[in-house]
């Protein structure tokens, strides 16, 4: 037994990583794999990043900025919020963790929606917080049930829009959110993760990050500006929560590639509005045709992925249309969901017409 006078924490233990999307979630990955399974920009990164990227690779040489400086002054003038208030991870999910490891506790009890996000849950587990749901498929309608679940001195995560299932809540019932858990001394997690990628609306958030001192927004430059394989999402909250967050955050942790890339990718002119001119229209085009294969039922969606109940069993029609190069999400392991749920990206009308003629031919 390997270091036998340690003792391991339960919550460490007990521990499960949570199974994402992605080629690198299923046996033999392959580039020509057309991935359906991550929720990712459309277009892809824009041509300044790639060009930002390729001029730099001399810069790999040379250690980070530690505190990210030039990227957090960028994302200042992006989203007006001071610099004091802004946090830079390696991927929006360090961020979830860093965040429970600062603010929760055994002693803590946290509230989750559910079908939502896995990370909020195993994040705050692995800190022992007293983990409790609430299951819902639209939050708007269980608005009021779900206010009467809060938990005093406790946490709330909400996706917004919620992945998987795509919906989209007001600004105005997020104000009611966060001001009944203010008044239970309540902190307010806001994933705003893909609210970048919502056309024809905009219920962020982070305006009102001056009022709430109660409410921390997460955000993610991999889903809306196409970076996934760099890694870097950003946190915005009150001077105290980010100073904590900045001190613990490990040493280097954001790479001077990814630093680059997100400043270059934050730059560069209409590039969401055209990603999300894409997604307006396709996501129409893939609801319509895939509700007329007659054994899926799709979600409303927000944003740029599409929840489907199937009369097939999620795993087994994943295997299927892999072996036809295209990869869906199983979305079996979300709690809340069974397995006749997949969720589908949104992507170019070409991708888009090859999963549909995949799924017309099972």
């Amino acid at each position: 037994m390997i270091l036998p006078s340690v003792k391991l924490n339960s919550a460490v233990i007990s521990h499960k990583p949570v199974s994402h999307g992605g080629i690198y979630s299923v046996a033999n990955p392959s580039f020509d794999i057309l991935d359906f399974s991550s929720n990712i920009n459309p277009m892809g990164p824009s041509p300044h990043v790639i060009k930002t990227i390729k001029n730099q690779l001399h810069t790999v040489q040379i250690y980070p900025d530690p505190e990210s400086l030039i990227l957090r002054k960028d994302l200042q003038n992006y989203t007006k919020i001071p610099i004091s208030q802004i946090v830079v991870g390696n991927g929006a999910t360090e961020i979830i963790y860093n965040f429970c490891k600062s603010f929760l506790s055994s002693k803590t009890t946290v509230l989750i929606p559910i079908p939502t996000f896995g990370e909020y849950e195993a994040a705050a587990k692995l800190v022992g917080a007293k983990v409790k749901f609430f299951k819902t498929m639209d939050l708007k309608q269980d608005f009021n049930k779900f206010i009467s679940k809060f938990p005093s001195n406790g946490c709330i995560f909400i996706c917004n829009p919620n992945n998987p299932t795509g919906n989209l809540i007001s600004k105005n019932i997020l104000k009611k959110i966060i001001i009944n858990a203010k008044k239970k001394n309540t902190i307010v997690f806001l994933d705003e993760c893909f609210i970048e990628l919502v056309p024809n609306y905009n219920e962020s958030m982070i305006e009102f990050i001056k009022i709430f001192d109660n409410l921390f927004i997460l955000r993610s430059l991999t889903k809306s500006y196409g970076l996934a394989g760099i890694r870097i999402g950003y946190g915005i909250g009150t001077e105290k929560m980010i100073s904590i967050l900045n001190k613990i955050k490990i040493p280097w942790n954001v790479s001077g590639l990814a630093q680059l890339a997100a400043s270059a990718a934050i730059a560069a002119p209409n590039y969401l509005d055209k990603a999300k001119k894409i997604i307006q229209t396709e996501s129409k085009f893939l609801k319509k045709n895939i509700s007329k294969l007659g054994d899926y039922y799709c979600y409303d969606s927000f944003t740029n992925f599409i929840l489907i109940k199937s009369k097939l069993n999620s795993s087994n029609l994943q295997k299927k249309l892999l072996k036809k190069k295209i990869l869906v999400r199983d979305c079996s392991n979300f709690r809340g969901l069974n397995n006749y749920y997949i969720r589908v990206a949104v992507k170019t009308r070409q991708e888009n017409l090859k999963l549909l003629r995949a799924l017309g031919e099972l």
